[in-house]
């Protein structure tokens, strides 16, 4: 942190080339600022400016919830659960590890959806929406946490 306060500091209106090169700079410490910013949030609840992206990731659309009302910005079906481990999980609490590392299992098989949506969440707040009525054992807690996950962070084992 104190190296970016220093960065900015020293940068003062006469010493930029010009406007373009500053918010390329504001860019490049977005990037750098850390955690990405993902919320999770009921579909049913209103839509907020500060929501930022809103993406529902749910394979099935939500029960008397209008396209207008939702305020989309996309519709991410492939980073839903499946239809079998949904039905095999039903939102048990007995079930909840297991179901996250199946799920897990299956966000694998989209690598390129979820690196999109986590490249956005590096530029902006991205809010992942859902119907579901339990907020601590649903799926959009696991996405989250695949989302706010720097990639690439895998420990190796030990080379003998």
């Amino acid at each position: 942190m104190k190296s970016r306060r220093r960065r900015t500091a020293s940068h003062t209106a006469g010493e930029l080339s010009s406007p373009a090169c500053y918010l390329h700079e504001l860019e490049l410490d977005a990037a750098a600022a850390g955690p990405r910013d993902v919320a999770i949030k009921r579909i049913y609840e209103k839509a907020e400016a500060h929501d930022g992206y809103r993406a529902l990731i749910d394979r099935l659309w939500p029960r008397g919830v209008s396209r207008q009302r939702a305020a989309l910005d996309a519709w991410l079906r492939d980073l839903a659960p499946s239809s079998e481990l949904r039905t095999w999980f039903h939102h048990d609490p007995k079930r909840w590890s297991e179901f996250a590392r199946r799920y897990r299992k299956e966000l694998r098989a989209q690598g390129e959806a979820l690196d999109a949506l986590r490249h956005r969440a590096e530029r902006m707040r991205v809010t992942l929406l859902t119907a579901t009525r339990e907020p601590r054992i649903n799926h959009a807690v696991v996405l989250r946490a695949l989302l706010v996950k720097s990639p690439g962070r895998r420990r190796r084992a030990p080379q003998s």
